[in-house]
């Protein structure tokens, strides 16, 4: 990890385990495409493309007689959200205080985290990071307005995937909002509706900022690959004497091998 140039920064290993401690707490409940698509990796920061197993024919080749092809490749993205803390809230948290301010750092994750969510659930064109949502040939369900309802369009896009031949268990990735509605939700005999869910879809539902409603995608394995190359790390940029500017920083491509893995749910 010498390019996150932590050796430079005025922090002491102590308060830099402080630091990704709390990067760890903030990060592990928003990144919720990890927790639904396959991971690989982290390949290391020199990691630079992942490899599609397919080529391209070349117009022509080098002399008579001889044909050439290019490897396609998927280049790896790099994310990365800056930010500032104290210096004072650092020298405090290295005399042990328990109460440091760390809120910018505890933005910058949420803010990463989001990002990563919405690159995989609905793409990003300047990466060449093609969606969940945008790869699916199914048309999008409705979500009704109560989330007592949320059942019908969740059965309806299992039912849609099995008749295509996508086995489960499946997950359901749900928006800040939709999340919410469900987790409060409960039928007139108290029977919570997450339960309710979980039963239909034999896999987890997971809270999912970013998500414009919902996404419900087979788990099965080899339909959506994440590929990292360095994991979400902590780095140092610059410092003067009020302040120390770090950053949140990974590389990752992500792709749909099989389209029909997955429906979109509208909010």
């Amino acid at each position: 990890m010498n390019h996150l140039l932590r050796g430079h920064a005025p922090i002491s290993d102590k308060v830099w385990g402080v630091l990704d401690e709390e990067a760890r707490e903030r990060l592990a409940p928003a990144l919720a495409a990890r927790k639904l698509v396959d991971f690989s990796g982290p390949h290391g920061w020199e990691y630079s493309a992942t490899t599609l197993g397919r080529t391209t024919a070349m117009q022509s080749g080098p002399s008579d007689g001889v044909t050439g092809r290019q490897r396609r490749i998927l280049p790896l993205t790099e994310l990365r959200a800056d930010f500032e803390l104290s210096r004072d809230e650092l020298r405090d948290a290295d005399r042990g205080a328990e109460d440091a301010d760390l809120e910018p750092l505890d933005k910058a994750a949420r803010q990463i985290a989001l990002a990563e969510n919405v690159a995989v659930f609905h793409g990003w064109a300047d990466a060449a990071i093609t969606g969940i949502g945008d790869a699916t040939p199914h048309e999008a369900l409705q979500l009704p307005e109560s989330p007592d309802d949320y059942r019908r369009p969740v059965a309806r896009a299992v039912e849609h995937l099995l008749c295509d031949g996508i086995t489960g268990p499946y997950g359901l990735a749900l928006g800040r909002e939709q999340y919410r509605r469900v987790v409060e939700a409960a039928e007139h005999g108290g029977y919570p509706l997450l339960d309710h869910l979980r039963k239909i879809l034999e896999g987890p539902i997971v809270w999912a900022p970013g998500v414009k409603g919902g996404v419900v995608l087979s788990l099965r394995g080899g339909d959506f690959l994440f590929e990292s190359g360095q994991d979400l790390s902590l780095g140092y940029d610059s410092h003067d004497a009020e302040v120390v500017r770090l950053y949140l920083e990974e590389s990752f491509s992500f792709r749909v091998a099989t389209p029909e893995a997955a429906v979109v749910l509208k909010p």
